[in-house]
């Protein structure tokens, strides 16, 4: 009897533990953080964008080639493409779950942006990968011409220049891909090329400028 009722006894107040803290609310308040990953995002974006566009206005090595394409879309999914993307995810989970980025609004832009161009390059880069046709990504271009100039407004609004830069290279990209895919414009294509390629370096700019800035305690423009 002695042994039952110890044990019951345990049993009861464990149960009575539990509903207690099942009337409490736990509130759990992360700190603020300043070390936001977009350059994990600015310099997988960059090599999707020397690369890819180095080849298209350059032309070396050469397109057409089954080896080549593949090669140029493997590394435009993997950098450009899931770099991006896990940027994007990385940041929304912190503006809204745990709160830790709360302090740049800005970076919801940012989160939205690197989310759909990190699935785009995807789509871009299996495209490219199975040789199916280019021509539809026109109209795939006009949205993404949108979300570009959305972006080049929120940061320049918010005076952080040096991004609206980047997304006013973004926006001459995509704004020249409507004509180049829909009209089959070649010379289009080697435009393309070019401004993603003039971005691109932009890009390694902006990644040199975080990790300085936040490693280093630099002052890049950024």
């Amino acid at each position: 009897m002695f042994s039952f009722r110890k044990h019951y006894t345990v049993a009861h107040f464990i149960f009575e533990s539990s509903l207690e803290m099942h009337n409490e609310v736990l509130d759990v308040v992360f700190d603020s953080s300043k070390f936001w990953p977009v350059a994990i995002g600015f310099i997988g974006l960059a090599t999707g964008y020397v690369v890819m566009g180095g080849q298209a206005l350059f032309q070396y090595p050469k397109g057409g080639n089954e080896a080549v394409e593949k090669t140029v879309a493997m590394w435009g999914a993997w950098m450009a493409g899931f770099m991006q993307f896990i940027t994007g995810v990385y940041l929304i989970i912190g503006l809204t779950w745990f709160g830790v980025f709360n302090n740049a609004a800005p970076l919801y832009m940012a989160a939205v942006a690197f989310t759909a161009y990190g699935v785009h390059w995807f789509a871009v880069s299996h495209r490219r990968f199975i040789g199916s046709s280019a021509v539809p990504e026109g109209w795939m271009a006009i949205v993404f011409t949108m979300l570009s100039i959305l972006g080049m407004i929120v940061f320049a609004g918010a005076g952080d220049i040096p991004v609206a830069i980047l997304f006013f290279g973004l926006t001459l990209v995509y704004l020249t891909e409507i004509p180049a895919r829909l009209c089959h414009w070649a010379l289009g294509t080697r435009l393309v090329g070019l401004w993603q390629f003039v971005t691109g370096l932009w890009l390694i700019y902006l990644t040199y400028g975080v990790v300085l800035n936040l490693a280093l305690g630099y002052h890049w423009w950024v």
